[in-house]
């Protein structure tokens, strides 16, 4: 019979002041475990969280660009849509199941597979594509709806909406859920009656739709859709790790993958079906999305948009700003999290300024960008879960010496080698795609089986494979169990 070795321990670190449930006061501290005293809410509360964010145009675009840019059928599109949604939903579920019993940024989470030092990779993609590049592509969307109802400068509209996501994720977490369940009904109210109209207005099979039937284009939309709903998935635990500890793992899951699975699948196939309306002569996207609709409708639509937007930034923004401080950058500040938000919209506004032309192909390239790095990614930190099952592993999330070099190394080398072959985007051509026009692009899918093999593959040689760590005891860790 085997002795039971008892896992080592390390210091915690705990996000530090008094926060609670209140939804006016500015979240304390930084990246660190919710202490259990603090805790608060209930799974269902995440469909909501996840269904807001996504009730906005940018969603309804990805449903539009497997029309207009990968040259779907409506049919296609929507088989597409629903494959590559379902994917990133699934992920995110299984991902924000873990929050409540580790209690910590998803980010942070990544520390176990990645280590302290490796996980710069991915917490360092993340912070810029989360607080910069999503929040620019959302405020970009948010901003020519704004100008569309007001008729005010596409810029000053930019600054309004700006301002106002900054708003809230600066005061936190609490704001931003609360935002999102009072912007729920208003958001799912407007978006049912546009997509209504829209609905009944289509044409699938009009001349406006000038559809391959490729897979080339069906593994395009794919690619989007599910780069689009995995975009999330860097942010999971970060609303649920507020919740109680001894709350369902799988009601939990469940809820979050839910809301972003209903929300988006179901405006992009709206976007799709708009796709085949003809709006000729209108290059603003908002108002060809728009231009349809009867004119409080579409008043209210843009508005929705906007509000969309907004619902969308707030997470982005904070979630950023959780990336950022799980790189173990110290910021000795009470109110560094606050701060590095608003840092982070400061240079989201830059890149939105260079985004108010050309949306719509910049907006296709980021999408598939998106799904290059989150594949990978996936791949070791599922893997990773998965070799571990059963372990007490969540003293790495705060071991500064646990630096195992497989997750960075299987994270690049799945990136380089799926984008080097088969990237299929305006910025960049891979080689198979290159000499086979009609082939698409399995970016992610590649990277993900390359990232998966070979971290598999390092894990054996890591020290630390069959070992135990737990944060050292205290009231606010005491009743926190975690097992791998």
């Amino acid at each position: 019979m085997t002795a039971v070795e008892t896992p080592a321990e390390v210091s915690a670190e705990v996000r530090e002041g008094r926060y609670g449930a209140k939804v006016t006061a500015v979240e304390p501290g930084g990246a660190g475990f919710i202490p259990l005293d603090e805790r608060h809410g209930r799974p269902l509360s995440l469909f909501w969280t996840w269904m807001s964010p996504n009730l906005e145009f940018a969603t309804v675009y990805v449903g539009v660009i497997a029309i207009l840019f990968f040259h779907q059928s409506f049919g296609q599109a929507v088989a597409a849509i629903v494959l590559g949604t379902a994917l990133g939903s699934a992920t995110h579920g299984v991902l924000s199941a873990r929050g409540p019993a580790m209690g910590v940024p998803q980010m942070v989470l990544s520390r176990i597979g990645f280590g302290y030092r490796g996980n710069i990779l991915p917490a360092g993609l993340n912070a810029v594509v989360a607080g910069v590049g999503w929040f620019a592509v959302n405020s970009v969307s948010g901003a020519l709806a704004l100008a569309t109802l007001t008729g005010l400068p596409n810029a000053l509209c930019l600054v309004v909406v700006v301002i106002l996501q900054v708003s809230i994720a600066f005061f936190g977490h609490n704001l931003v859920q609360a935002f999102e369940r009072y912007a729920f009904p208003l958001l799912a109210i407007i978006f049912l009656i546009t997509s209504i109209i829209t609905l009944t207005k289509a044409t699938p099979s009009s001349d406006v739709v000038v559809g391959t039937g490729s897979i080339g284009g069906f593994l395009l939309t794919v690619g989007a859709t599910f780069g689009y709903a995995a975009g999330w998935n860097p942010y999971a635990t970060d609303y649920t790790r507020y919740l109680p500890a001894t709350v369902s793992k799988r009601l939990t899951g469940v809820w979050a993958g839910l809301g972003v699975f209903v929300s988006c699948t179901f405006l992009e196939i709206v976007g799709a079906a708009s796709a085949t309306i003809a709006a000729p002569g209108i290059t603003n996207p908002t108002e060809a999305f728009t231009s349809h609709l009867p004119s409080l409708v579409a008043d209210l639509t843009l508005l929705a948009i906007c509000l969309g937007a907004i619902s969308a930034n707030a997470i982005n923004i904070y979630s950023g700003s959780m990336s950022f401080l799980a790189l173990g950058i110290n910021l000795p500040l009470g109110l560094r999290r606050a701060i590095v938000a608003g840092v982070f919209g400061i240079l989201g506004f830059l890149l939105a300024l260079s985004g108010l032309d050309d949306a719509g192909h910049k907006y296709e390239s980021f999408l598939l960008v998106i799904s290059y790095w989150i594949g990978p990614w996936l791949a070791v930190y599922l893997t990773d879960w998965f070799l571990r099952r059963g372990k007490r592993v969540d003293g790495y999330l705060y071991d500064k010496s646990h630096n195992p070099w497989g997750g960075a190394v299987a994270m690049a080398a799945g990136i380089v080698v799926s984008v080097w072959l088969f990237s299929n985007q305006e910025q960049y051509v891979g080689i198979v795609p290159a000499h086979v026009a009609a082939f698409g692009d399995i970016t992610f899918e590649v990277g993900f089986v390359v990232s998966a093999l070979l971290y598999a593959a390092f894990f054996s040689f890591q020290k630390d494979r069959n070992k135990e760590q737990k944060p050292s005891s205290g009231p606010e860790l005491s009743q926190s169990m975690p097992r791998g």
